[in-house]
Parts: structure tokens; sequence; C-alpha cells
């Protein structure tokens, strides 16, 4: 299995996990009825933390020994990306506004760009620049019936979508950075345990129960093995090899998913604009295995991309 998805371009894999975490408002959602975004986050990461519990010593050894750079990244991925993220989002998602909150995600790979560049030292060849306007084009198209008349509704869902955005954004970055020294499953272990540590602080601070009732625990479980471990496992697996730049891009998959979730279980319908820019995005996703090593200039002793 592991020589299989190895001969797959790394994109490629981060873009099939941003198409699952498309699948993650079916379940969020609908259990915002009945319990908290504070408790199901922590849920999730329960789940999390005891699945990959026999690598938890050994990824925290090897971040340790990787050194306080390493650790620190550890940190934010877990804490930012993971824990306050999540929350973030979900709590945007219970205003309900969920056009809000699909296009106002879409500005994570504007700040990806800055923080690879700073952080990572990758630079986007003159190329890049047309793929992300096209993806983000497309975006804008799909999230909007009416492209021309953008609204929002409320600064509650706009900040919280914003900061989600900001903490995500910044998780490729530091995930990346960590791929660098860490095998790709201890930096998942590393992001749900310091997950787990910040959920669990924020609990007592906003008054949150710890856990749900049994029906929606059922569900927490479902969230977290899906659209958490599974995906992620996919995401970071395909992280490693590929850089900061193409990951924000591969991710926007992840609102043509929601989209199509949209049309075929809640029975919604799409505009002639929006089809366009499904058309648009998948159009760019699909040429970014092709044309990967004419997008991104590396740092001096990364490895070059696999033709």
């Amino acid at each position: 299995m592991a020589e299989r998805l190895g001969s797959v371009p790394g994109v490629v894999l981060v873009s099939i996990a941003a198409a699952m975490w498309g699948l993650d408002g079916l379940i969020r959602k609908p259990l915002a009825d009945s319990t908290s975004a504070y408790t199901i986050v922590f849920g999730e990461h329960v789940v999390l933390v005891l699945v990959t519990l026999p690598l938890l010593v050994p990824a925290m050894v090897a971040l340790w020994r990787a050194g306080p750079a390493y650790v620190a990244a550890g940190v934010a991925v877990g804490a930012g990306a993971s824990a306050l993220a999540t929350i973030l989002f979900t709590k945007a998602l219970f205003h309900g506004d969920f056009i809000t909150v699909v296009v106002l995600q879409q500005v994570q790979p504007l700040i990806v760009v800055v923080g690879a560049w700073l952080v990572l030292g990758e630079q986007p060849r003159r190329g890049f620049i047309w793929f992300l306007l096209a993806a983000l084009v497309g975006v804008w198209l799909i999230s909007l019936p009416h492209p021309l008349e953008p609204h929002v509704h409320g600064l509650t869902p706009v900040a919280e979508t914003l900061a989600a955005a900001t903490l995500w954004a910044m998780g490729t970055v530091f995930g990346r950075f960590l791929s660098r020294r860490l095998r790709f499953e201890h930096v998942m272990t590393v992001r749900f345990a310091f997950g787990l540590v910040a959920a669990a602080c924020v609990l007592p601070i906003v008054g949150a129960p710890a856990f749900a009732g049994f029906h929606d625990s059922v569900w927490i479980a479902v969230l977290a093995l899906v659209t958490g471990l599974f995906a992620l496992g996919l995401y970071y697996y395909g992280l490693q090899r590929t850089p900061a730049l193409l990951a924000s891009l591969g991710e926007l998959a992840f609102p043509v998913t929601t989209t199509l979730v949209g049309i075929y279980v809640f029975d919604s319908s799409l505009r002639w604009t929006q089809w366009v820019g499904v058309a648009l995005t998948v159009t760019v996703i699909s040429l970014l295995p092709v044309r990967r090593r004419e997008l991104v200039r590396l740092p001096a002793g990364e490895p070059a991309l696999a033709t």
C-alpha cells in the first residue's frame, strides 16, 4: 500500500484529503443542534489520540530531537491548526451562514504563499500566480450564486472564519516544516496530541462539557476517523513530498466537494456560473501534478520534485 501511494504525486494525495474534508459539514453542522463546538472538537481529539497512542512516545522523541524550532512548530500545528481553528470553523458554521464561511475560507492560499516564502523559503515561479488566480476565481464563482453581488452576514462569523483560515494556512506551512525532519505519521500524532491539550484547556474556560450524549459521541468518533485520521494521514503523507505553495492549491478541492455534497445530499442547485467555477477549480487542481515542477522554486538543499 505504501509503495502504491509513494508512486502518486504528493499534491494528488493532498487534494484527495481536502476533498474528504468537504464531507465534514455533513456531520459537523447537524451536531450543532445538540452539542457545542468545544465539546465536538475535544471529542474528536480524544478519539484521534487514542487511535495514535502507540505512536505518541516515538513522535514526541523525534520532535524533541529535531530541536526547539520544530517543537514550537508542533505546538502551533496542534494547538492552532488542529484545535483552535477547528473550534472557530465549527462555531462559524453554527451561525448558519455557510456562504460566508466558504468564501472567506479561501484567503487561506494567500496566507500560505506569504508564510511559505518567509518560513520555508519557497518562492512561486511566474506561472504560479496564474494558477492561484484561476483557482481563487473558480472558488469565488462556486461559493456565490451571484458573483458580482458578494455578501456576508455578521462580523462574528467573518472574524471566526478569517482566524480559522489563518491558523489552517500556517498549519500547512508548519506541517511542511515538520515533515523535513519527522515522518508523516509522527507529524500527525504530534498534531493530535497538542490539539487535545489545547481543546482540554478551552473547556473549563468556556464552561463546555467534555463529552456529548451517546448518539452525538458516535458521530463525533466517525468525524474524527474519516475526516480526521484517514484524511490527515493522506494529507501529511502527501505534504512531505509537496511544497506548501502547491498544497495550498490542492486544498481547494475542499469547496468543490462541499458544493457537490450540497447538490446531491441537500438537494440544492447551482447556477451556471457556479458550474463554471467547479470546472475551473477542478481543471487547476488536475493540472497541478503535471505542472508542479514549473510552479515553485524550492530553497537550496530541498529535494527536487519527482518527475
